[in-house]
């Protein structure tokens, strides 16, 4: 009963008032302060690299300072796995001496200063000497060394700022070894021994990211100094740059054309504040989603949110809302002025004066951002095909010398608000249908015929049948060599711009131009030098297995040769009124012959690679077929056979190759056709098509029907084909011009 009178007076569901004293339980004795010990030295290293070396980064930007301030002119970084499976930096700097390796990995141990005083006119990247040591605790480091006036290379293996040898039981003295000129360092297994730090990061990608952003800064700020920049195991580099490079080339490699053409350049000096300021930034053409700021202070990568504050502020009355700039800043300030050792990376620096000095750069920028907006520019274009528009190519992809022309798919697709119309005729009933049609049918006849459904009306009463050929795979060095020449010449903006284009029309027939649409902008492209390429990279691609078309009934090739030989004779007479036409008689009248034997020698190789199959009393049964749907003018026939012999190199096989396939894409590519008659009583061209009436009726009917296949051949099967195989070379820069852009006439509106 006692136990129920205690009760209600314990009523523990009543919380003690904040601040109630716990007494003291009876087990418990008077609480001691905790002793205060020195940790452990490697505990205290450990603390110390995790303040220093954050990420991946961070190492790499310590081990790049140290090779620029040893004299280098090459800076070669591999990465692998984001710079946390390895990280190797390469220089050709002055090395380290050999008695310097056992002490190099040890904490505040440095070449650049002596005494506390010489913080106040360091002039070099590192100086506190806990790049390596703070390194070497969380990562295994070697270190591979040649001074100029050592005989051999030394090698040291490093951990927790001591030397360690690279296997049990081998000793950890530096080992001489075979190696060239300066200092290669090899981080492996960063964070190995830190897990916690480790598991924070998210991609190998995102490190990566972060470490070409850190070789990007100092690729472009130290002139004077080549750096790559590539991933274990990829043949390509991420970041290049050569030593001869000005600082704009550089900009250009690692951010672009299109922040390089509109830099503007600035400088800022004041001797009462002590400092000087050079730097690059872009114009009020030019603007981005996000600032970029690449900020040097006495030559070392910084970031200042106040200097970023104020630029943006600069910029705001140039660019648009949302608009941000590009700005790259060489500040330079008395060392006495600066202190340098406020950050364990170095990341933050203070100045004195720091806001009078942002004030001048400000000042200045908004000096050139007014200047060049005032005589602001509008690039304008001529109709004139031989303007080249597109700029150079800066691809470095490297591709299979081995596979085949291939053409690269568009980069990205277009929003709607990009899409216009092309062509107001383009939306017809006919564009809805393929051009098909049920009018034509295969003879009864021939078993071989292919069904109504494949015959279009580009075949023009052409029959196509298959064969059981096997498709040969040709494996000769010298057609190799030729497709890899097509593919060093590859201009990738033009051909990004073939492979996503329009077809529009038909401009002019004789000139051999065509309208064609990209994205928001218009061309004019000369279809017959595109053809011409075309038809010559068609030919390497299909070496070996082109179609064929069969001539019936065959002609005799020396008569097709002697009609060719006649027409150059009297075209030779024409253009060489002076000349012997006696002597010009007997070298036509015995060319037919050299060439119908030079042909006759070579036909086994000329049915085996080219598909002109020749009899043996010499009649041309067949010419190869390029592609289906499109028929050569078969009047350039004659003139094709001529020049079989005196221009092509019969004695070498790759240069055979190339001038046999020069000729075969000249005989394809479209000819160029008479613009048609104006409407009138005679209704004839006589200068076109000849004096005689009957002869021009009948020719300028020839050429009616030859326009209209031309240009249906041209609208479904060459253009198509242009889309889907065409290599661009830098060639045919010449053969395209930009003549409106949609974007371009906004803006000009906008600003008018």
């Amino acid at each position: 009963m006692a136990s129920t009178t205690i009760e209600p007076e314990m009523d523990v569901g009543v919380p003690e008032p904040r601040g109630t004293k716990r007494p003291i339980d009876e087990n418990e004795g008077p609480r001691k302060p905790k002793k205060i010990r020195a940790l452990d030295p490697d505990v205290v290293n450990k603390i110390a690299a995790g303040e220093i070396i954050v990420a991946p980064m961070h190492a790499l930007k310590e081990l790049i300072e140290n090779a620029v301030d040893a004299g280098s002119t090459s800076v070669e970084i591999l990465v692998k796995e984001g710079g946390l499976k390895l990280l190797q930096i390469t220089d050709n700097g002055h090395g380290i001496d050999r008695d310097d390796l056992p002490i190099l990995c040890e904490r505040f141990t440095t070449s650049k200063l002596k005494e506390f005083e010489d913080l106040t006119s360091i002039a070099t990247y590192g100086f506190r000497g806990e790049a390596l040591a703070s390194i070497s605790h969380i990562a295994h480091l070697t270190v591979t060394t040649k001074t100029a006036d050592s005989s051999c290379a030394w090698r040291a293996h490093y951990g927790d700022g001591k030397l360690v040898p690279p296997k049990p039981g081998q000793p950890a003295a530096p080992k001489a070894t075979a190696g060239r000129g300066g200092t290669q360092i090899t981080v492996e297994d960063l964070f190995y021994n830190v897990p916690t730090r480790r598991r924070a990061f998210r991609s190998a990608s995102e490190e990566y990211a972060k470490i070409l952003d850190v070789v990007g800064r100092y690729a472009v700020h130290c002139s004077g100094v080549a750096f790559s920049c590539r991933k274990y195991g990829d043949a390509g580099v991420s970041i290049s740059t050569a030593v001869a490079l000005n600082t704009i080339d550089r900009i250009r490699q690692i951010h672009g054309s299109a922040v390089a053409n509109e830099l503007v350049e600035f400088s800022a000096k004041d001797e009462k504040l002590g400092f000087s300021a050079t730097g690059l930034v872009t114009n009020a053409n030019y603007h981005v989603k996000r600032t970029t700021i690449l900020l040097f202070i006495n030559h070392r990568s910084v970031e200042s949110t106040a200097i970023k504050r104020a630029i943006e502020q600069t910029y705001s009355s140039f660019l648009p809302k949302g608009g941000h700039p590009f700005v790259y800043i060489d500040l330079e300030i008395e060392p006495h002025r600066l202190d340098v050792n406020v950050h364990p990376t170095k990341r933050e620096v203070n100045f004195l004066n720091e806001d009078e000095i942002i004030d001048t750069i400000c000042a200045e920028i908004r000096t050139k951002l007014a200047e060049v907006d005032s005589s602001r520019t509008f690039l304008t274009q001529t109709l004139l095909p031989s303007v080249q528009t597109l700029g150079p190519s800066h691809s470095t992809q490297a591709q299979d010398p081995d596979t085949a022309l291939r053409t690269p798919a568009p980069t990205k697709k277009p929003y709607e608000h990009n899409l216009i119309r092309t062509d107001s005729r383009v939306r017809k009933i006919t564009s809805m249908l393929s051009p098909a049609t049920a009018t034509q049918q295969p003879t009864p006849d021939d078993p071989e015929a292919e069904p109504p459904s494949t015959q279009t009306v580009l075949d023009e009463g052409l029959t196509y049948t298959t064969t059981d050929r096997e498709p040969l795979k040709i494996a000769l060095t010298s057609v190799k060599n030729l497709r890899a020449q097509v593919r060093d010449s590859m201009h990738t903006p033009l051909t990004e711009t073939i492979a996503s284009h329009t077809y529009v029309g038909l401009v002019d027939e004789q000139r051999r131009i065509a309208a064609v649409q990209a994205g928001v902008k218009l061309y004019l492209i000369d279809y017959g030098m595109f053809c011409n390429e075309f038809f010559y990279q068609l030919g390497l691609t299909d070496f070996g297995n082109f179609g064929t078309i069969r001539l019936e009934p065959p002609p005799k090739l020396v008569d097709l040769l002697r009609i060719a030989a006649e027409g150059e004779l009297e075209a030779a007479t024409q253009e060489q009124q002076h000349a012997d036409t006696e002597e010009q008689r007997s070298i036509f009248a015995n060319a037919p012959d050299l060439v119908a034997k030079t042909l006759l020698e070579r036909r086994e190789m000329l049915s085996e690679y080219f598909s002109i199959h020749i009899s043996d009393g010499g009649h041309l049964l067949t010419l190869p077929l390029l592609l289906r749907g499109y028929l050569p003018c078969l009047g350039k026939l004659p003139r094709f056979l001529l020049r079989l012999g005196p221009y092509v190199n019969w004695t070498s096989e790759q240069d055979c190759f190339r001038t046999f396939l020069s000729e075969l894409a000249a005989f394809y590519t479209p000819e160029q056709l008479p613009r048609p008659s104006p409407p009138g009583p005679q209704g004839q061209n006589q200068e076109d098509m000849g004096s005689d009436n009957t002869e021009s009726g009948a020719e300028d009917e020839f050429v009616t029907k030859r326009r209209a296949q031309m240009a249906r051949m041209l609208e479904h099967v060459v253009f198509p084909a242009l889309r889907a195989r065409l290599v661009a070379t830098t060639r045919l820069l010449r053969g395209a011009v930009e003549v409106a852009d949609l974007k371009g006439l906004y803006r000009t509106f906008e600003r008018c």
